[in-house]
């Protein structure tokens, strides 16, 4: 016999006291960007100091405090993969969580630069277990993508960090002696970026993003910024330059367009403003002569700038707000 039972739906009665959640069960990959841009603006105020003969001090206490923080992030978040691994693919289901774990694997390249000075061993092996984790990520990002529809596969800002990325590391490798894995990075690096860059105007073109997600745009002058350094480093001046100037034309289009990007107010996005201004501030001091000026200029708003979006951030993290905001996954 059918019955048409009306009857409510019975759910669980609430929990009490409350569910705690576990700690580090939910940290959200948003903390990341500001935390490489902190790590970049280190090396670039490192390299600041240096070519006009001043004291490191700062740049050293800049190191020491960024590289901490990446440290405690990661522990953190490696804590939450323990937990249950499926957290990875969730978290790259959100533009936050798909740009936040990339600076992770990022600022690890980037720690391993910064501590190539103190010890070969540890960077050498800090920089290959980043590049690896940065292989892995792009891996579980691209099997993801293929299995969403056409729609949620459009191009954005943050493929740069996850597919191009790699360049960070070029940095590091030279300072290792591994002048044959920058080059390789450089030229195999290019290309994305180029094809990137030429998908995302097409895309600006057809349609303009909504507000809360125009704060990415800035990631575009990442791979430019990067691109130069390594090309500097690399003794390529023509790159260097070239993209240098690449890098400095659209972050003054960024500027002049700075009510349109920022008109959803302040949010954790903001965290994409932060690294490649320090990468940026970083590839025009390498480049020098009269480009070393707006590199210092640049550099000196990244250390108001950075530390304000980097504390901002930082301090939601606790309490879960900001894993709410990002739809950061939980463990």
């Amino acid at each position: 016999m059918i019955t048409n039972d009306r009857r409510p739906k019975r759910y669980p009665p609430p929990e009490f006291p409350p569910r705690r959640t576990a700690l580090f069960a939910r940290t959200p990959p948003a903390i990341f960007p500001p935390i490489l841009g902190l790590l970049g603006l280190a090396g670039a105020v490192r390299l600041a100091l240096g070519r006009m003969g001043w004291d490191q001090g700062l740049a050293d206490l800049l190191a020491g405090v960024a590289v901490a923080l990446w440290l405690f992030a990661t522990v953190a978040y490696l804590a939450k993969v323990a937990r249950r691994p499926g957290v990875v693919a969730e978290d790259l289901r959100v533009l936050p969580g798909r740009s936040g774990l990339a600076a992770m694997s990022m600022g690890g390249m980037v720690t391993a630069g910064l501590v190539s000075a103190y010890s070969t061993p540890v960077s050498a092996v800090l920089l290959l277990a980043s590049l690896a984790g940065q292989a892995v990520l792009a891996g579980v990002l691209v099997r993801l993508l293929l299995g969403l529809s056409p729609e949620a596969r459009l191009v954005n800002p943050t493929l740069h960090l996850s597919v191009v990325g790699f360049i960070v590391a070029a940095p590091a490798a030279l300072a290792l002696g591994w002048g044959w894995l920058a080059e390789a990075l450089f030229w195999a690096m290019l290309p994305v970026a180029v094809v990137i860059w030429g998908l995302s105007l097409r895309q600006f073109a057809r349609s303009v993003p909504p507000a809360p997600l125009r704060p990415l745009l800035a990631i575009h002058l990442a791979p430019a910024a990067l691109l130069s350094s390594v090309a500097t480093l690399l003794a390529w001046p023509e790159f260097g330059v070239g993209f240098a100037a690449l890098g400095l034309a659209y972050a003054v289009l960024l500027l002049a367009a700075g009510r349109w990007v920022t008109q959803a107010g302040v949010t954790p996005m903001w965290g994409a403003f932060t690294f490649p201004l320090a990468a940026l501030s970083t590839a025009l001091l390498l480049a020098g002569g009269i480009w070393f000026w707006p590199g210092l200029a640049f550099s000196v708003v990244g250390l108001g700038l950075i530390p304000a979006i980097l504390w901002w951030v930082l301090k939601r993290w606790p309490g879960g707000k900001l894993a709410a905001v990002t739809n950061a996954a939980e463990a």
